[in-house]
């Protein structure tokens, strides 16, 4: 996959706690992979049925939103010069392209240079000025938005690059968001239990949020060539997987 950059939360946190004025944009390929999917991954995730909400000064009332409605357009990160495609999907905009700026604790996929573009500088937080990691909520409004968490995953991945399932269909969504989620895999720590290493590629694409679940693991978003659910779990801050940012 293309532009595939992957970071570890651990150097993301300190961001999410403080003021997002960040330093960072991406471009299209960044993911991971949730209890939903851990058949392909050796992801310490784990599933909860009372993870914490996260409050946000920016949640809104999610409404339905027509894809005829929703307007692309772009943004510039002034500590690169890289240009980001962006979607506004009712009352949020999104980087329709993955973080793509390197640092300490970030990888590029089989550590290969041609995955990423990647310009060098010191990151000063997960988003670049004016952007923020998603909260929980907030990926909840998302997926409200575009029809509801069971059907989020067909609208938002991508139209090429997802694997075929069992039965011979496709994992490839529709796209109708201009979302353009790609299933760029992920980075797993190794740690005892683990092998480690590069996977999932093809098969999911996880998003960070800034949340803690505990001292060791943070929130996520999930998207699963298998099915079109959106997921929300937690994973260990160690695994390397991609970030959308979202407009302040």
């Amino acid at each position: 996959m293309k532009n595939t950059l992957f970071l570890i939360l651990l150097a993301l946190l300190f961001v999410a706690c403080g003021n997002d004025s960040s330093t960072s944009a991406s471009d299209d390929n960044i993911s991971s992979k949730s209890s939903s999917s851990n058949r392909h991954s050796g992801l310490d995730s784990e599933s909860s049925s009372s993870r914490k909400k996260v409050s946000s000064s920016s949640n809104r009332v999610s409404e339905l939103v027509d894809p005829a409605d929703v307007i692309v357009g772009s943004m510039t990160d002034s500590r690169d010069g890289q240009t980001y495609k962006t979607v506004k999907i009712g009352t949020q905009v999104w980087m329709a392209q993955n973080l793509n700026y390197e640092t300490a604790g970030s990888y590029c996929y089989n550590d290969t240079g041609h995955t990423c573009s990647l310009p060098s500088g010191n990151i000063q937080g997960a988003c670049p000025a004016g952007w923020h990691l998603p909260t929980e909520t907030e990926w909840e409004t998302l997926f409200t938005a575009v029809g509801g968490q069971l059907t989020a995953g067909k609208v938002l991945k991508s139209t090429l690059g997802w694997n075929s399932r069992g039965d011979g269909t496709s994992g490839n969504g529709t796209d109708a968001f201009s979302f353009s989620a790609l299933p760029a895999g992920s980075w797993v720590a190794y740690t005892e239990g683990y092998v480690g290493g590069y996977d999932d590629e093809g098969y999911a694409t996880f998003f960070w949020s800034p949340a803690e679940y505990d001292s060791n693991h943070a929130y996520y978003m999930n998207l699963y060539y298998l099915d079109d659910f959106m997921y929300l779990d937690f994973m260990r801050k160690n695994c390397g997987i991609s970030v959308r940012c979202l407009k302040d």
